[in-house]
């Protein structure tokens, strides 16, 4: 097998995830593992429990998992749903269809709302169906904070608000994945039931740790279902034992990886953190702003407010292959981007900035789409670098 050619310098990882993990987290995860019975081991643990509660900024008991997204979505679907019981799931795009199909697959009967292209949730239609369920047999909403193929985020507290306003005693569950670590969450005030997230964007660790933050209300939900489980099962993994919160061994690197980077994020400051990463997506934005006036391409989400601070989402013409342009940006510029997903691929491209980023890190990134996007012959506006360079140097 011919190796490949190195290239100097790092290349740049602008995907939504994974993100680019710091060097501290990487240099904790080098450390060996402990013995079970270790009060080390045990400690680290509390430390990222501690962490994401404080992060969530809840009271809600929380479960971490040796798995992705996917994991958690799954681990809501086992402890909330009996084969043949009710979901309302949001229409945010593919995520939330994705999520629909998850719980399709394992027994559920999916009320999806639907998704207008380039706009947050409908509220409307999601109260329209609550009230309509005049037995109360929706058990919960899922809703997807941020729909990493959209770059879009909705507003869960107005998915609350509509909860509240139908006295449905529906939960609300909400998929933070994307977001958490860089958008604006609060758990408790959102008034969300249960919060699930996952370690590769803006918790800036590698893949693989996933957790569900579960309160009294979700937890009394769990225990009536008579649903069978066991890896999931919020119930067996309520245990002072290290291994029985993980049903087994936990998955000690990335947890020495978590509690480093959670600890980046409190030395920062969470509400720098958000501002940071407000900044650097209001670069970006100026950027895709400036390269529109070419006419060949414009930002997907049509609400400035429901941009995503996490992923800028970028629609481009017919004729023009955005995985070409991925191919140039990466193997040329050594920028890698990411491609559109579901409905939305081959007809979008989507630029990550959450994590472990600055300003100089995204100005190389634009810099390298913008030269790829010369190469592939793409009409674009001039000044898209200069647009993104002046909307970071009014915020400073």
């Amino acid at each position: 097998m011919t190796p490949h050619k190195r290239i100097p310098g790092h290349r740049f990882l602008h995907s939504p995830g994974p993100t680019r993990v710091p060097d501290e987290v990487m240099d904790a995860m080098r450390r060996q593992p402990m013995d079970l019975a270790d009060p080390r081991l045990e400690h680290v643990i509390q430390a990222c429990e501690t962490g994401l509660k404080a992060l969530l900024q809840t009271t809600a008991d929380v479960f971490m998992y040796a798995c992705n997204g996917h994991g958690a979505w799954e681990a809501v679907i086992a402890n909330l749903l009996a084969p043949g019981q009710k979901v309302l799931i949001a229409g945010t795009g593919h995520f939330s269809e994705s999520w629909a199909i998850q719980a399709e697959a394992m027994g559920a009967q999916v009320i999806r709302t639907p998704w207008r292209e380039g706009y947050p949730i409908d509220v409307q239609a999601i109260e329209a169906a609550l009230r309509a369920d005049t037995s109360h047999a929706i058990v919960a909403v899922f809703v997807v904070h941020t729909d990493t193929a959209s770059g879009m985020t909705s507003e869960p507290g107005k998915v609350r608000q509509a909860l509240d306003a139908t006295a449905h005693p529906a939960l609300l569950v909400v998929d933070v994945v994307a977001s958490l670590g860089a958008a604006p969450f609060v758990m408790d005030a959102v008034g969300a039931n249960v919060v699930l997230g996952a370690s590769q964007k803006g918790l800036m660790v590698p893949p693989g740790l996933a957790f569900v933050a579960a309160d009294a209300a979700a937890m009394k939900v769990a225990a009536a279902n008579p649903s069978p489980r066991f890896y999931w099962d919020w119930a067996r993994r309520q245990s002072p034992l290290c291994y029985r919160k993980f049903c087994g061994t936990p998955p000690q690197s990335l947890l020495f990886g978590l509690e480093a980077a959670l600890g980046l994020i409190f030395h920062e400051g969470v509400g720098e953190v958000i501002a940071r990463h407000q900044l650097i997506a209001g670069a970006v934005q100026a950027a895709v702003d400036a390269w529109s006036e070419g006419g060949a391409l414009e930002l997907f989400v049509r609400e400035p407010a429901a941009r995503s601070v996490s992923v800028t989402t970028v629609s481009v013409n017919a004729g023009i292959d955005p995985e070409a342009l991925r191919t140039v940006a990466r193997e040329q510029f050594q920028v890698a981007i990411a491609g559109g997903l579901g409905p939305l691929a081959g007809r979008t491209f989507r630029i990550g900035h959450l994590g472990d980023m600055n300003p100089a890190m995204i100005l190389g990134c634009l810099a390298g789409v913008e030269a790829a996007m010369q190469v592939q012959g793409i009409s674009i506006g001039s000044g898209g670098v200069q647009h993104a360079v002046a909307a970071l140097a009014s915020k400073r």
